[in-house]
């Protein structure tokens, strides 16, 4: 058993999930929600934090039968099993404390830091400078995409 990243075809996340909780198999797909109006009524739906992918925990034969959906473009392994997952944990704890957050482009280089008090205590991300409120993304390197929180300053401690 190995976690996975698949690369899957447009708007088949949902689908692919549903196929998977029928295997039986661990997975993640980090869903926001949103809100739409239509007609004068609000609309509240989930959508994929990471549109096209999606992060499974399968061995030979469960890969096999979720290849044979057809919505799989590509399979990707990943290097560090143990920093995706935490870094998918982290995406979760935070849009378990807002689940309107987005996504965005990862920062490459800046400072780690650790999220002290608030909604989102003991989250860890790369800050850039600035002054005043933060942007902490929480990236998934495996994927060149994060999430960014904004976080006034002084709740952040800086870590090694």
């Amino acid at each position: 058993m190995s976690w996975l990243v698949l690369y899957l075809r447009p708007r088949t996340e949902k689908k692919v999930a549903a196929f998977a909780e029928g295997l039986t198999v661990d997975f993640r797909l980090p869903l926001r929600q949103e809100t739409r109006i239509y007609q004068y009524r609000k609309v509240m739906f989930e959508k994929p934090v990471f549109p096209g992918y999606f992060f499974v925990c399968a061995d030979a034969r469960e890969r096999q039968e979720l290849l044979k959906t057809n919505h799989v473009v590509r399979v990707i392994v990943p290097p560090d099993e143990a920093q995706l997952l935490h870094e998918l944990d982290q995406i979760g704890m935070a849009l378990a404390a807002d689940p309107t957050l987005g996504a965005c482009q990862a920062l490459r280089r800046g400072v780690r830091v650790r999220i002290r008090s608030g909604p989102f205590m003991g989250i860890e991300g790369l800050v850039s400078g600035g002054k005043g409120t933060g942007k902490v993304r929480l990236n998934v390197d495996m994927i060149g995409q994060a999430v960014a929180i904004e976080v006034d300053r002084d709740l952040l401690e800086t870590i090694r």
